[in-house]
């Protein structure tokens, strides 16, 4: 059970105390250091792959896998070491839809996935980071769901396959992807709804 948790498979039970509305940012942590890290390597990314003929270089590809894993690096260390931080909640979110954003601009540029379904994406993303901050305001706490996560991981994937090869998979990942990001916004949706209404 231990290392299901470590590894982020139970994520059962209370979030961790420190991460909770009204805790300390606390943010020099091991977690958010890294999470700085990918924040400062995005601008990074976008001057390498917008400068390309193609939008496909390996540096730009390998640096935009880099973010995306680190997302999963930063959590594994909280659990790993127990440095949760209120900080760590409210960034990472936001830096995961950057980097998503920043991979629509360079897919988008470069013609690399559907336009359509990007544009579809840039807006579920704009409008995920606008009601993200007016639940802040109104002091709800929303939790990530399964849904999310998944669609996130899958979203990221598809956008560097696609950065990386012309092969289908990556279309076809970055599209399932798509259909979870919107149906995790329905579920989050709902349940600020119901949390505003209980509050």
């Amino acid at each position: 059970m231990r290392s299901r948790r470590l590894f982020g498979l139970d994520r059962s039970g209370p979030k961790p105390r420190e991460t909770r509305r009204g805790q300390p940012l606390r943010p020099l942590t091991i977690p958010n250091l890294i999470g700085y890290a990918r924040l400062a390597a995005i601008p990074v990314f976008l001057y390498l792959a917008l400068s390309s003929d193609d939008g496909r270089t390996a540096a730009s590809s390998i640096l935009f896998l880099a973010i995306s894993g680190a997302d999963y690096l930063d959590g594994f260390l909280a659990r790993a070491t127990g440095q949760y931080s209120r900080m760590g909640a409210l960034l990472d979110p936001v830096i995961d839809r950057l980097t998503v954003l920043a991979g629509i601009v360079v897919t988008w540029e470069f013609e690399l996935l559907p336009r359509w379904a990007l544009a579809v994406l840039a807006v579920r993303e704009a409008i995920t980071l606008v009601l993200a901050q007016l639940a802040l305001r109104r002091g709800v706490d929303l939790e990530i769901n399964w849904v999310g996560r998944w669609s996130v991981w899958l979203t990221m994937g598809g956008i560097f396959l696609a950065l990386a090869t012309d092969a289908w998979i990556g279309p076809a990942t970055f599209l399932v992807g798509l259909v979870g990001s919107l149906l995790a916004s329905a579920l989050y949706l709902k349940a600020g709804l119901s949390e505003a209404r209980r509050g």
